[in-house]
């Protein structure tokens, strides 16, 4: 199996944990929580930001003496309904309680202390792209939002039988305004939930070329390279993002080959 596909540990609990350690890289750190009724997640952040997305359900979502009440929009990721999310600061510790079935997503980078605790509901709904390259995008956490020190979320719904990510792109470089060094997570859902999906990971130089079929709920990691994904007909595809680096700004670079995609759909 790809060292870049992290399946899922469990159906329940915390599911997922990437941290910078395991992933081998500096930034971005990522957990998937699948809670029933009652159930309690609570963490210190330290060094670290985060931004908890309620993925599906609802949860009462408490930092400190600070309570959100309770967050959450909608039963299903495929539900065109946009998230509610929660940002956290570095050395603060926060506190969810799950009011039902719900999964809850946990963002973390380097946090440095620029940012309060507070909640981000409803970002708008916008599409990209033409024909079989239309997604549909909630920027929850994008640079256009001061609301972070480190962290980049967004979610894309990919309709069946199209691509996204696409042309594919690469963040790789500390070389801002041109690129920005970015490492990323893709949290993959699919509907129905017994579809698969691909994603290819692959740089320039060809050190990096692997293309994963994955599966309901699994996490692929991009720490380099072009990224794109293609959902097969008959399956809608959704994926969380999470990017994080040296800089919070978002800066690519097509591929040279597939750029004139982009610029004939501009």
């Amino acid at each position: 199996m790809s060292r870049l596909l992290c399946k899922p540990t469990g159906s329940s609990g915390r599911i997922h944990d990437i941290t910078p350690e395991s992933a081998g890289w500096k930034y971005v750190g990522f957990a998937l929580h699948v809670l029933k009724e009652g159930d309690k997640v609570s963490e210190l952040t330290g060094d670290r930001e985060a931004i908890l997305v309620m993925i599906e359900g609802w949860a009462d979502i408490s930092s400190g003496c600070q309570s959100f009440g309770t967050v959450g929009s909608r039963s299903s990721v495929f539900d065109p309904i946009p998230p509610q999310s929660v940002y956290i600061p570095n050395d603060s510790q926060w506190e969810v309680v799950a009011r039902g079935d719900c999964t809850l997503a946990v963002c973390t980078a380097p946090g440095h202390g620029g940012h309060a605790a507070r909640l981000l509901d409803s970002p708008k709904r916008e599409s990209r792209g033409k024909g079989a390259n239309t997604r549909h995008i909630y920027s929850i956490a994008m640079e256009d939002a001061d609301v972070a020190d480190s962290l980049l979320v967004t979610e894309v719904i990919t309709p069946s039988g199209n691509w996204s990510s696409y042309p594919p792109h690469r963040h790789d470089e500390d070389d801002f305004p041109n690129m920005t060094y970015l490492e990323e997570t893709y949290y993959h859902r699919l509907n129905p939930s017994q579809g698969y999906a691909h994603q290819r990971v692959f740089t320039d130089d060809g050190s990096l070329d692997e293309t994963v079929s994955f599966t309901n709920h699994d996490l692929v990691l991009v720490p380099k390279g072009y990224h794109p994904c293609g959902a097969p007909y008959g399956y809608d595809l959704y994926y969380l993002n999470v990017m994080a680096g040296p800089r919070r700004n978002w800066r690519f670079r097509n591929h040279p080959d597939h750029d004139w995609i982009a610029k004939r759909d501009a």
